[in-house]
């Protein structure tokens, strides 16, 4: 429990889900680590943690030009997912899983941005509100992230120290159990993003060099949270990438994303040097997946249909992969279906933590599991949440995936004009030719399995 910040939690009326989550976590906290089954010697934990990066578009994804020789090696000596998703295709609802392993339905953290009031107006370019009420919001919404048993709370039983980089949207780096990072989390600083967190794989790797140090100086495991704001933009790749991806791309902004797409596997392999010159390399484990997908327009640096926040595989759809050299074995999966509330209930598992049945994600290191999972199921919200107590009302779509079936059903209240969406992923991997007309049956059976995992 994470005190300093619930002393003002009284007056939050959250739902019943998240009284049992925190009622679960005291008992948690009461469980004795010397009964746990833990690896011999815990390992370092690292999440690298791509933004606005297509499932298509990495070297060992077979796209044609993108070159991530990094990200290429981790893939052939991990264990990774190639069908992986995330049930929310934006950034903030999609980090909050990360780090809980829980739905944003469950976590409450469904969208980017508090609602627009009437303190405030919209305007061109973006939302305009009253900074005042904006921070209160704000503060208002964070207490949803106090509530969380979060992955560095649970490793902290263990003895880990944790830091956080990168992008980081809940305040503070303590409000999501880190003992030290970089996001200050001060609204009237530029707190939205991760503020000086930002910093993290742009302009310096200096802070993580330091954390790796010293951790390894007080020979405790630590966890690391990398997040860099890549290859998200501004698309401002240095000028000797940018030059080499103009030849082969068919407009500039295409090259710049490009550019960028390899930026983010070179501040990786700095990454990677740090832990093998500072580190614990072979007994490190790092967890790779994408907050989001994105499909760069071809005349602007900004994202097309089908992407970013949509419920289509352009959005929703990463590679996943856990490489940890002393205990996982290499294995290319590419028929069964991954998540990111998987990556939580995985990291617990492999350092020895028991399970938390309160947690809806698999262990994607025991192939029985994985086999036994049945559909995999996400949903969609509006960028601005409409009612922070009610995760519901910002709804948009619901999606569900059953081998290589996937059924898309609007929420009629927020999107009034679209349709029911059924694709054979299969044969359609950028869903292309909706079949739900003419495999009624197949949407009435995947409609049952989604209304009964939505209730």
């Amino acid at each position: 429990m994470r005190q300093s910040y619930t002393s003002s939690a009284s007056c939050f009326n959250g739902t019943q889900f998240f009284a049992e989550l925190f009622t679960g976590l005291l008992v948690l906290n009461l469980v004795a680590a010397s009964s746990w089954s833990q690896p011999a010697t815990l390992p370092d934990v690292v999440y690298v943690l791509g933004d606005d990066q297509a499932w298509s578009d990495y070297g060992f994804m077979g796209h044609p030009h993108i070159k991530t020789p990094n990200l290429d090696r981790l893939a052939r000596e991990s264990l990774l997912y190639t069908r992986g998703y995330v049930p929310d295709s934006l950034c903030r609802p999609s980090l909050a899983t990360m780090i809980s392993g829980m739905y944003p339905h469950q976590h409450g953290i469904v969208g980017n941005d508090p609602p627009p009031s009437d303190r405030g107006k919209r305007g061109r370019g973006g939302l305009y509100r009253d900074a005042g009420y904006q921070q209160d919001i704000e503060n208002y919404l964070k207490l949803h992230i106090d509530k969380i048993a979060t992955l560095p709370d649970r490793l902290k039983t263990l003895g880990y120290t944790s830091f956080q980089s990168g992008k980081w949207w809940e305040g503070n780096f303590a409000r999501g159990g880190f003992e030290a990072g970089m996001t200050h989390g001060d609204h009237n600083r530029g707190a939205r993003h991760g503020d000086k967190g930002l910093e993290i794989g742009r302009t310096t790797m200096k802070p993580i060099e330091e954390f790796v140090a010293s951790a390894r100086q007080s020979n405790k495991p630590y966890f690391l949270w990398y997040a860099p704001m890549l290859p998200h933009t501004p698309h401002d790749p240095p000028a000797d990438l940018l030059e080499k991806y103009k030849p082969l791309a068919p407009t500039e902004s295409i090259a710049k994303y490009w550019a960028m797409c390899e930026r983010f596997d070179n501040s990786i392999g700095e990454l990677l040097k740090i832990i093998q010159q500072q580190g614990r390399p072979d007994n490190t484990l790092i967890v790779f997946a994408c907050d989001n997908g994105w499909i760069n327009l071809p005349d602007q640096s900004a994202y097309a249909p089908k992407s970013k926040r949509s419920q289509y595989d352009g959005g929703t759809r990463t590679p996943i992969m856990f490489h940890w050299p002393a205990k996982i074995k290499p294995q290319r999966n590419e028929q069964d279906l991954a998540s990111t509330i998987d990556l939580v209930p995985t990291v617990m598992s492999l350092v020895g933590l028991p399970a938390d049945a309160a947690l809806p994600g698999v262990d994607l290191s025991k192939p029985s599991q994985v086999a036994a999972r049945g559909p995999l199921f996400g949903e969609i919200f509006e960028h601005d949440i409409v009612d922070m107590d009610n995760p519901r009302s910002s709804l948009m779509y619901r999606w569900v995936i059953d081998g290589h079936s996937k059924l898309i059903v609007p929420e009629l209240t927020r999107v009034p004009m679209a349709e029911v969406e059924l694709y054979d992923l299969a044969d359609d991997p950028w869903e292309k030719v909706n079949l739900a007309e003419l495999k009624s049956h197949t949407v009435q059976a995947l409609q049952a399995k989604l209304d009964a995992w939505w209730k």
